[in-house]
This record gives C-alpha cells, structure tokens and sequence, in this order.
C-alpha cells in the first residue's frame, strides 16, 4: 500500500464516518479536510476539527503506521508542532508510544483500516499491483469515460509544458533577464537532439551570443566560431582540405580578437557512435550555424511568428554547400546531405520554441503565448515511439504532438511511477 492512498482517502473522505474516534476513544467531526501540500511539512494545511467538543485549526500528517511519526523523527521537528490531527491507516503503536509534538504535548491519531469499504481497497490493489503492463490501468481503460481520459490529457499537457518552461526561466535567471542570450543557449541545446545536447549547451556558453551577434551576417565567421570553439578546427592534421584551413585561418584570428582560445571544447566531447551520417554533430553544427545566419534574432523569430507555416519554413534549413557534400571535414559524401528534415523541424518547435512561448508567456502573464505554443502542437503529427505504441494497443491513438505529449508526459510521471492516485483515470477507477 502506499501512503498517498491514505492522503486520498483522506482528502475525499472515502471512509466511515459514522460515530468517528480517534485511537484514544475522543470522539472526533471533520470540519475541513485542509489542503494538500506538496512542499515540506506537513500533508494537508489549513484544516479544521473538532476533538471531544474542542474547534481545532491546523495541520494534517498522512503515514501508513502510527509508528512512521516516530521513524521520520516528526516529534523533533518543529515544522510538525501545528499538526491538530495524525491520520494513518493503522495503529501499530503501544500506549506508551504516544504521538507527541517537539513541546511534548500529545497529538490525535484517528486510523482508518477499519472504516474503509473493502471494494474501495480491492480495487486499489488490483490497479497498483498490475505488473504484467507498464500502464497499471491497461486491464481497465475501456472502461474509463473519454471526457475522463481528455481531461486527464490536458492535465498532463500542461504540466508538460510547465515544467519544461521552468527550465527556461531558470536559464534566464542564470543569464540575468536576457531573452536572446536564452533563446540561443536553448535552442543550442536542442540542436543536438538528445546524444548532443550537453555539448551543444556547453559550446553555446563558451561561444557567447554577444559575440555571435556580431558575425549572423557573415556564415564564414559563424561557421569559424562555432566549428573553433567545438574543437573540430584544432588537428590541421587531419585534413588537407581547403575549406578547413579557411575556417582554421578565420578561427585563429576571431579566437583571438575575442579572447576565445581557452574556454572552448574539446573535439572527443561529441558524439558519432550509433548516429547516422545526416545526424552527425557536424552536420548539426553547420545547421546551427546557418540558422543564426538566417535570422539575428532567434527569440523575436520564435515569439514574433504567429502562422505555423511560416515558423515551419524558418526552420526549414539547408547547411552551407561545403556541408551538403561532407559528414566531416576532407570527407566527401557520395551524394547530397539533406538539411533537417521533416521529424527533426517537428522536434525543435516541440522542444525549442513551445517552452520558450510557454515560458516568455509566463514572464509577461500573457495567455496567448501559451495558447500558440499550443495551436504550433496541435499542428504537428504525433511522434512515434515505444510510449504511444503501447497507448495505441489500448485505443488511445495521439492524433497530433498535443496528444502525444500529453500521453507521454502521463507515461513517465504517472504510469510509470504508480501515481494511479493523482490521475483522473486511475480514480475513476475506483468509484
């Protein structure tokens, strides 16, 4: 059983009421259940009861056993002193082991084991013990009304989206308020599609978008500074070809006008195992690079464009003509190498441009910014993956990236976690 089972029970008074008592024998009435708290202390705030005729107002604690007061040292902790009732599922104390605030004063203790249906508690049981799938509900989602289900989807949408937004806040805290510096470290990090992304974030920090500003006009710079600071300009060795000693000459001279030489990567930092040619760290460099190329100003790009179309077309890049022949520098292909493709456009305005709308919407307290990262979802196929394969087996097919979003984010943060008692679906199931 776990614990949160009990806060449910707790906050829905999914329980016996009738002649209700504490383990004490005071006789007790739920005025107000309190609020749930999701940070630290105690679980619920704010509620009211009334003990042997006497109004209290405080704090709720939740546990399993009795005994878990003692075990999580809440009689030492000071935060647990406005707590008026101690809720758990079973007493497993002596009477000598009184529930006890810092000051030593006693705290009430109602269980609730006896006074919950059976069904209600099988019912528990079967949704949380399925091991058989990795969606606990499977067994039961035909059951489960679709208004239960969309709901349960844009709940976890949103949290989606707010989460990731958080990210983006916490790296413009970190540069000071600076939305364009921002919306260039972020979509670094996105440019390198997962296996990169860490060493996209660190070159954007080690080439700083101050100086990139400098130089959007003129690709051969970019190109210098970016490919320079990776690290793929360091071994002259390697390659006897022309467009690599030009890049070389430009870097050794920005480097130093710049004062860049120390702070950049080292070329065995990214990643060519197990990608193919087209996703090579190269290729996503040259790509990067031709995108500042196209547009100054990446954040007025992504926050200013309201036509999904023309958001669709911006992205739409192909890399310099040295880059659609070459995977790595002295290495020609035997044919052409595409500019991003289809899948990976789709990707960059899910993980690039969504949380920054999200985010900037945030900041400005303006709806419509999150209600276009939205519609730009909306537009977008769904992608495909183990994930939305095993909610299509169940009927649930992502019609757009909005749903596969959402079913992904309820995979990983409730599904795959057991939290069955937080999601609409999973108490649904047990009405």
């Amino acid at each position: 059983m776990q614990e949160f089972f009990i806060h449910y029970l707790w906050q829905f008074q999914y329980f016996d009421k009738k002649q209700l008592q504490t383990t004490a024998k005071e006789d007790l009435e739920v005025i107000a259940v309190g609020h749930a708290n999701p940070n630290a202390g105690a679980d619920f705030t704010q509620a009211c009861v009334v003990i042997n005729g006497i109004k209290w107002y405080g704090n709720v604690e939740i546990h399993l056993k009795t005994s878990d007061w003692l075990l999580h040292q809440h009689h030492e902790n000071k935060a647990y002193d406005n707590v008026i009732l101690h809720v758990a599922w079973e007493d497993d104390l002596n009477d000598a082991q009184k529930i006890k605030r810092k000051d030593g004063s006693s705290i009430s203790t109602l269980t609730l084991k006896e006074r919950v249906d059976k069904l209600l508690v099988e019912k528990y049981y079967l949704l949380i013990s399925n091991k058989q799938d990795t969606i606990p509900c499977a067994p039961q989602i035909p059951n489960v009304k679709p208004i239960t289900k969309i709901s349960m989807l844009d709940k976890a949408l949103i949290q989606r989206l707010q989460r990731k937004a958080k990210e983006v806040i916490a790296l413009l805290d970190s540069n000071r308020g600076d939305w364009e510096t921002t919306a260039y470290l972020w979509t670094a990090q996105s440019f390198g599609f997962k296996v990169n992304n860490e060493a996209f974030l660190r070159l954007a920090k080690a080439l700083p978008y101050s100086i990139v500003a400098k130089y959007t006009e003129n690709l051969l710079a970019l190109e210098a500074l970016i490919f320079g600071q990776a690290g793929f300009l360091s071994d002259k060795a390697e390659s006897s070809d022309a467009y690599f000693d030009k890049l070389a000459k430009e870097y050794a001279y920005l480097s130093h006008k710049h004062k860049l030489q120390a702070s950049g990567l080292a070329k065995h930092e990214w990643k060519f195992l197990r990608l193919r040619p087209a996703n090579f760290p190269t290729i996503r460099l040259a790509q990067f690079a031709q995108l500042l190329h196209k547009k100054k100003s990446l954040f007025n790009a992504f926050t200013q464009t309201e036509n999904f179309e023309q958001l669709y077309q911006f992205l739409d890049i192909q890399q310099s003509a040295y880059w659609q022949k070459h995977y790595t520098f002295g290495k020609e292909s035997q044919g052409k190498i595409v500019g991003l493709g289809k899948q990976s456009i789709a990707n960059l305005i899910i993980n690039t441009v969504v949380p920054l709308l999200v985010a900037y919407s945030n900041q400005k307290d303006n709806q419509l910014f999150t209600d276009r990262a939205i519609y730009f979802l909306e537009q977008i196929q769904a992608e495909k993956n183990h994930i939305l394969s095993a909610w299509e087996k169940l009927g649930i097919k992502a019609q757009n990236a909005f749903d596969s979003q959402a079913l992904i984010e309820l995979y990983n943060h409730y599904c795959s976690e057991k939290r069955c008692l937080q999601c609409n679906i999973g108490i649904s199931l047990l009405k």
